[in-house]
């Protein structure tokens, strides 16, 4: 054979090789590229088909085992261009025609490909994922990490303040903290995030301090009051999404805060809330959550849930077992809940069982006792007393109960380690051992990191926590990532491209109609004694009293201007009473969050019943965040229950007390009176 007819035989060989996307000999010498792979080859990665479109990303893989976005100098093309096409950035979108097309990517040395079959009369879509060892990504990344990488890819601290200053731009200490401990992740809070435009530079400053993989940057934005974010949407909270009973709506707002998120650069969202409230004392979840019947809390869930992946922003349920029927602050003690599992499958673990099932990304731990699952007893470090063990430190609970049982496969992450429940009993690293020994694959909000850090160092070399054990909770870590599509790119796009994008969906005109939608929806009619829709004329004079009275006020003006504010929550002057009692309607607004806010004994609730007892006057009064209120006052003309305090919720309010919104929203808890008989049964709602 001559060498003319080898040379080209050899030429023919590469090239089969490059079409059918196997790497060959000299190809990766000059760029350090090992191969290109289309990420949903990957056999941990799952991706939704949504509205006949698939985002589809290419993936340079290089020789220690580490992979990035192939952002430049690759080609994306369709085999069949009836069945679906796929635009240069890899989003495929199907025609809806029947049959099969290849979906293909390359770089001219190295290509992939994927199937897609579209079979209409059975409404199915099949894609078809490439197979083979060459597509164990995240096994050979795993195997070159060393292991103060794989503890990094588990560690997720805030940076909050940095030497008594709002951390709102990147400076040079903490990026170096970023690559110094291989940080997996961050987390963000209200202090770091003022604007769209300062958030967004922060964030692309945090993943370009990342050297290998991209950066988890979360957020607790639940909308209602945890919201994190101080600029743009303000959508009313889960509670509020539970008097609607509407899926649809719950999805709409999960869309639209995913995008919000998203549009920063924020991917992933620690929400939402599935703790079934079904404690009216509880208080820390309250109207976090979206009621107390499990049903409801599963189907809303599941919906709000779906929203943010499909905004492409990781959800997080929370917080596991179950945080609702409780009656202590996790943040400042441990709560105990007594049930068996019996009880729990049927109501805290049910929502969380469904969203496990549907597909969620991360499951938060909460720090909270359940003795009938785990009756461990540790000495606290506190006060050396006989404590339980809380969930978050709970092999029994995080491996035994969630993987084990109940089949989650996906990312476990602890609620906050600084919470007084967990570094005052156990100490900051004794902590975070116990938990990554549980079963935890993210340590969030570490108290010391380099302290935290040496320790789960120190703890692996002694072999305490298994090598394996680490190894796990980084597969599940980079198979959140690639799943979200949170990698690092050979290019990324510019901060102004960036920022343009990020002003343009926060706060946009479509997200402000979801939000008004979702409050107007919400608002529930508890009583209403022939007062409502109030018909007040222009000289007829109106009393704005109680809890946050100006915000009311404010809303009230736009259909009344013959108010007059009296801004107190405390019982009425003789003055004050004279000015209530020549009034022709008073509108009361009550916010409580605590049982001794709403306790009769409380001024403010001494006030509510003074201005039903001590006036001939017809009292409306507005159960501003706790729809349980009324419990204190039962004997007032009317009453509707708002949710929250965000600006929606008031107008939608004041706009239901005069006739503009016809109320439909369903008590989504019961309210019980001071005997702890049925004052109103869930799911009652009038309306007009």
């Amino acid at each position: 054979m001559s060498k003319v007819v080898k040379k080209c035989i050899v030429s023919l060989i590469a090239f089969a090789l490059v079409l059918t996307g196997i790497p060959h000999a000299g190809a990766s010498a000059a760029s350090g590229i090992k191969d290109l792979v289309i990420d949903l080859n990957v056999p941990q990665v799952t991706r939704d088909v949504t509205n006949n479109k698939l985002d589809l990303n290419g993936l340079h893989v290089y020789e220690d085992g580490h992979f990035i976005l192939a952002s430049e100098n690759v080609t994306w093309a369709s085999s069949n261009k009836n069945i679906a096409s796929v635009t240069q950035g890899g989003e495929v979108s199907l025609s809806g025609h029947n049959g099969k097309t290849f979906i293909s990517v390359s770089n001219g040395k190295f290509s992939d490909r994927i199937s897609i079959q579209y079979k209409g009369n059975q409404d199915q879509i099949i894609v078809g994922k490439e197979r083979g060892v060459r597509y164990d990504l995240i096994g050979k990344a795993i195997k070159q990490m060393t292991m103060e990488e794989k503890v990094g890819q588990m560690l997720m601290p805030d940076f909050r303040n940095w030497k008594g200053q709002n951390v709102t731009a990147m400076n040079a200490e903490i990026a170096q903290l970023v690559k110094d401990y291989h940080l997996g992740g961050v987390i963000l809070f209200r202090e770091n995030t003022v604007t769209a435009e300062q958030t967004t530079k922060l964030v692309s400053a945090y993943q370009e301090a990342t050297e290998k993989y991209g950066l988890l940057v979360s957020i607790d934005q639940e909308g209602g009051i945890v919201t994190r974010l101080q600029t743009g949407t303000d959508f009313p909270g889960n509670m509020a999404l539970g008097a609607t009973q509407s899926g649809e709506l719950a999805k709409k707002v999960g869309a639209a805060i995913g995008k919000e998120l998203n549009a920063q650069g924020i991917n992933m969202n620690f929400g939402p809330s599935l703790d079934v409230n079904n404690n009216p004392d509880n208080p820390v979840i309250g109207v976090r959550s979206f009621g107390e019947d499990p049903g409801l809390v599963g189907k809303l869930g599941n919906a709000y849930i779906k929203g943010l992946h499909e905004s492409g922003t990781a959800a997080t349920a929370k917080h596991f077992p179950g945080h609702g029927d409780t009656a202590v602050d996790s943040h400042l003690g441990l709560p105990e809940v007594p049930h068996d599992i019996n009880r729990l499958k049927k109501v805290e673990l049910y929502p969380f069982q469904q969203a496990m099932d549907a597909g969620i990304d991360a499951v938060m731990t909460a720090h909270v006792t359940f003795p009938k699952i785990d009756d461990t007893k540790v000495i606290s470090k506190k006060d050396g007393k006989e404590i339980a063990l809380p969930a978050t430190l709970s092999q029994k609970v995080l491996t035994g109960l969630m993987r084990e049982q109940m089949g989650f496969k996906g990312v476990i992450v602890t609620d906050a380690m600084n919470m007084g429940a967990i570094v005052e009993h156990f100490g900051a690293v004794d902590a975070a051992i116990r938990t990554v020994k549980a079963g935890t694959d993210i340590v969030l909000m570490p108290v010391g990191l380099e302290a935290v850090a040496n320790g789960l160092y120190d703890a692996v070399n002694k072999g305490e926590i298994s090598t394996r054990k680490i190894e796990q909770s980084v597969e599940r870590i980079l198979t959140l990532k690639l799943n979200r599509g949170i990698v690092k790119a050979e290019v990324e796009k510019s901060v102004a491209k960036k920022i343009a994008k990020a002003i343009q969906v926060v706060g946009s005109a479509e997200h402000k109609a979801v939000e008004r939608e979702a409050a107007a929806k919400s608002i529930t009619l508890v009583k209403n004694n022939a007062v409502l829709p109030l018909k007040a004329g222009t000289e007829d004079k109106i009393i704005v009293v109680g809890s946050s009275a100006d915000l009311l006020a404010a809303e009230v003006q736009k259909h009344n201007k013959n108010i007059t504010i009296l801004n107190t929550a405390t019982l009425l002057t003789a003055s004050q009473l004279t000015q209530a009692k020549a009034a022709d309607y008073i509108i009361l607004g009550t916010n409580t969050s605590t049982v001794s806010g709403r306790a009769p004994s409380n001024d403010l609730m001494r006030l509510a019943n003074q201005l039903i007892e001590q006036t001939d006057v017809p009292v409306i009064g507005v159960g501003i965040r706790n729809p349980y209120d009324i419990m204190s006052y039962p004997n007032v003309d009317a009453y509707l229950a708002q949710y929250g305090f965000r600006p929606a919720s008031y107008e939608a309010s004041v706009n239901t007390i005069f006739g503009l919104n016809n109320p439909i929203g369903k008590l989504p808890v019961t309210i019980f009176d001071q005997d702890g008989d049925v004052l109103y049964k869930f799911g009652h709602g009038l309306g007009y």
